[in-house]
């Protein structure tokens, strides 16, 4: 396998991409907004078209079960005068749950002709997003001492929401072994120590 190193600082990029979401509690509901930027830098002189797009997502999800109960797409940039009469489709998220099969749920709602490429990957990656602020909001309780860890009572499972979400999280895996061995999410070292320090009883946690 070849490594690739970065590109040389000094080299304008040819494109560029931005993804930002943002989170905010708002009653018991979150409220998370994605917006994709296309840009070419190479273009900002005014020697052609430097900005492509400039699209927003806006979700509004219900804690309790992490069901989308509203969904607002807004296109502040776009390469044809007609890119925005797809924006209302995008309401079609409400009643969706980010929970397991989300993410095909959402290649079937707004994938290719039905939807905009670019929504769909601010709808396709919001997903994991919502699961992120709801780790936050944990953790945001564990920092005022009103939550033991991350996933005290969150399940038998101690964290539904990351089981087999990847290699860490597999069932049996690392995470877990870490849990039985007495590791309390987002309290001690960040990142958490290895599996043996646990072990060991080393880690102070």
């Amino acid at each position: 396998m070849t490594a690739v190193s970065a590109p040389d600082g000094d080299l304008v990029p040819l494109h560029r991409r931005s993804i930002e979401y943002q989170v905010t509690l708002d009653g018991d509901d979150l409220v998370v907004v994605g917006r994709l930027v296309d840009s070419r830098p190479w273009a900002e002189d005014g020697s052609f078209v430097a900005r492509v797009h400039d699209i927003e997502l806006r979700v509004r999800v219900r804690s309790s079960d992490l069901t989308i109960v509203g969904a607002t797409a807004v296109m502040h940039t776009y390469p044809h005068t007609e890119c925005p009469g797809i924006e209302a489709a995008f309401a079609g998220l409400e009643g969706l749950s980010v929970a397991r099969g989300y993410t095909r749920e959402i290649g079937v709602r707004f994938g290719g002709p039905r939807g905009c490429t670019h929504l769909e990957h601010l709808a396709r990656s919001l997903g994991p997003v919502v699961i992120q602020a709801v780790t936050s909001r944990r953790a945001l309780a564990v920092s005022r001492g009103e939550a033991e860890d991350l996933v005290s009572g969150a399940g038998a499972s101690g964290s539904p929401w990351a089981r087999d979400s990847c290699h860490i999280w597999a069932e049996g895996g690392i995470a877990d072994q870490k849990l039985a061995a007495g590791w309390h999410p987002g309290v001690g070292p960040y990142p958490s120590p290895a599996l043996v320090t646990f072990r060991t009883g080393s880690t102070g946690s």
